[in-house]
């Protein structure tokens, strides 16, 4: 179970790492698109601002799966948060009905409100959250 919680980790951290990426770059347009309109900030600040957190999270994951595996945990939390945080920008284009990443649909554009929940748990359970947690309550 271990080497399976390992390489969810490591496969989050990439997947991070390169989302982040493509804020600052290649899609940065189409995040443009998912920054909530009723949000007070420079929406280029808050897509560079998102990516780099991205980065720095997709970083943190993939190191400590292998080194500073102390910190797992506190990374997976930080990372869930994250997941939340962002959570309105994709209702935003729900509501909004703002196309973006092929979601040219009120439907794809719902659908995709379902993945949010599942990135979260994805955060948790690779970083043994959810684990270490129910082992605390236990003992």
């Amino acid at each position: 179970m271990l080497i399976l919680t390992r390489i969810s980790g490591l496969a989050l951290g990439v997947f991070l790492t390169s989302a982040g990426s493509s804020h600052l770059g290649s899609n940065r347009k189409e995040f443009l698109a998912q920054v909530p309109t009723w949000l007070p900030l420079d929406p280029d600040f808050v897509v560079i601002a998102s990516g780099l957190v991205e980065i720095a999270l997709g970083i943190l994951l993939i190191t400590t799966t292998f080194i500073f595996t102390k910190f797992r945990r506190q990374v997976g939390i930080a990372a869930a948060v994250f997941f939340v945080l962002i959570f309105p920008g994709n209702i935003n284009q729900y509501v909004n009905q703002i196309d973006a990443f092929g979601l040219d649909t009120d439907q794809k554009r719902l659908i995709r409100l379902f993945f949010q929940p599942l990135l979260v748990l994805w955060a948790l359970s690779s970083t043994n959250v959810i684990r270490l947690t129910k082992k605390s309550a236990k003992g």
